[in-house]
């Protein structure tokens, strides 16, 4: 559960972003919760809310979630050894997406998928050249 791991992290302000909407309306309050395993779900989830200073949750929807699922595709790529340290990755946000910002004619181009530079950052932790 991602809330867990930001409260491991000392996160205390959060925003939380999800795609299936039963859950984030319930959570926020909007929605009744009647299935048995949702209300023990959300009761939990309303427990470690209680040690943040802020936390929302926001529906997005699934086909604006390409995030979740660009690290959804990377973490079942990668077997991660849970005594290792995971260190995580820092992402900023543009305005333009950023192979608008790759694209020169004169470079040459490798054969290598679009993610090959995280998954070797990701497995070896090296940056590329």
């Amino acid at each position: 559960m991602g809330i867990r791991a930001a409260l491991e992290r000392k996160i205390k302000v959060l925003e939380v972003y999800g795609d299936f909407a039963l859950v984030i309306y319930q959570l926020k309050g909007e929605w009744e919760t009647r299935d048995p395993m949702l209300i023990d779900y959300r009761k939990l989830v309303l427990e470690l809310v209680k040690e943040f200073d802020g936390i929302t949750f926001r529906y997005l929807l699934r086909d604006e979630n390409q995030m979740a699922d660009a690290l959804a595709t990377l973490a079942s790529m990668i077997k991660a050894n849970k005594q290792e340290d995971v260190k995580p990755i820092r992402m900023s946000i543009y305005e333009t997406p950023a192979y608008c910002y790759n694209i020169e004619e004169d470079k040459e181009k490798d054969d290598h998928l679009w993610y090959h530079d995280i998954l070797q950052y990701v497995r070896n932790r090296e940056y590329p050249d």
